[in-house]
């Protein structure tokens, strides 16, 4: 009765673990994460010295796409709604929609001078308005959305003045876009603040195809981690990496190297030495293999449809080396983001805090927590 029993529970631990949970959603994890009006903030995982921010604050009409495209260039630390250029103290929505306050549709932009220039901020700025338009953008009409330009800083007054002449040149019409030193910024009402992530299908009169030609620098350069030929490869690894990495294998649920292991440091592919993951986002997920909120960098890693086994799930590959990672399932800690990165600890090496320095990745030690 035994040797039948167990290819049973075998089956059943596969299905609930790195395998095939996900066998029943019939929508990757791929396709659903693209279906996004607007392109990836790479923002969002970088990290910010905040008593080096510099501030600049755009009129461009209605504030909610202006926001979310300001929000979206590299450097930029946070952005925010609100209301510029007028005298009243803390104007509503209702009266600066009058026109009659003074106050202009007007985002703050927070950035670091290191990673993006105030002459870069302007030329994207006026890629997305015609500056010269008079009180009005898009759909727009009304002294609220004229285009303007407030600073905190008198030393930025001949950049802007160096961009404006330069975009002249484009327009037979004069710019009329207005240059003035900030006066009064409220913050615009709650429900204005990042407006289109919250509803993505909302009125917006940005087009956010320029942002397509932005050069983002890399976290990690894959020409550092060269795939090595087959036969490297095979001499290498041991038959279970092998199997793994190379024939799409799945090692055995809670017998294997890593599952219930949680040394600060970082996992890299067994293959290439590419970094994958951060101690810091491991977490027991009860499968028995090693499981991740996220990547270190959503770019090392690849999605596939994987129609092997009971529907489709989203494997997970390594970006140089090509290696047979395991599978991602939307399952995971929702406060993380929901995704549970299940890995095969035989795709993985670990490299300890205190190693990373001399093995050559030191400079991702700000990623251990």
């Amino acid at each position: 009765m035994t040797r039948y029993l167990m290819p049973i529970l075998l089956l059943l631990l596969l299905l609930a673990g790195c395998s095939s949970e996900a066998a029943t959603d019939s929508t990757s994890v791929s396709s659903s994460a693209s279906e996004s009006r607007f392109p990836d903030n790479p923002n969002e995982e970088l990290e910010f010295d905040t008593e080096n921010l510099e501030d600049i604050w755009f009129a461009g009409g209605c504030f909610w796409g202006v926001e979310a495209y300001m929000a979206r260039i590299y450097g930029v630390y946070d952005v925010t709604s609100g209301y510029a250029g007028g005298t009243i103290e803390d104007p509503s929505y209702e009266e600066v929609l009058t026109g009659d306050t003074g106050y202009a549709e007007t985002v703050h932009l927070r950035y670091d001078p290191e990673r993006v220039s105030l002459e870069e901020l302007l030329d994207r700025y006026f890629l997305i308005i015609d500056p010269t338009l008079v009180d009005q953008q898009g759909n727009d009409r009304g002294n609220q959305y004229r285009t303007a330009i407030f600073y905190d800083d008198p030393s930025t007054v001949s950049t802007i003045d160096e961009v404006i002449t330069e975009e002249q040149k484009k327009y037979d019409k004069p710019i009329v876009t207005e240059v003035e030193p900030l006066t009064n910024y409220y913050l615009a009402e709650n429900y204005h603040q990042d407006y289109l992530e919250k509803n993505p299908d909302g009125y917006c009169h940005v087009d956010f195809t320029s942002l397509e030609d932005q050069q983002v620098p890399q976290l990690i350069d894959p020409a550092d981690y060269p795939k090595p030929d087959e036969e490297e490869i095979r001499a290498m690894l041991t038959d279970e990496q092998y199997r793994v990495t190379q024939d799409d294998g799945t090692e055995t649920a809670f017998d294997n190297e890593y599952d219930g292991f949680y040394e600060p440091g970082i996992y890299v592919d067994i293959v290439t030495g590419e970094p994958l993951f951060s101690s810091t986002d491991k977490y027991d997920s009860g499968t028995g293999w090693p499981s991740f909120t996220k990547p270190i960098d959503p770019a090392v890693v690849t999605e596939h449809d994987d129609l092997s086994l009971f529907g489709i799930r989203t494997e997970i590959r390594s970006r140089t080396g090509d290696s047979h990672l395991g599978h991602v399932f939307e399952d995971g800690p929702e406060d993380a983001g929901g995704l549970r990165y299940c890995m095969n600890s035989a795709a993985l090496r670990f490299v300890p805090l205190e190693e990373m320095e001399a093995q050559g990745y030191g400079y991702l030690t700000d990623k251990i927590k």
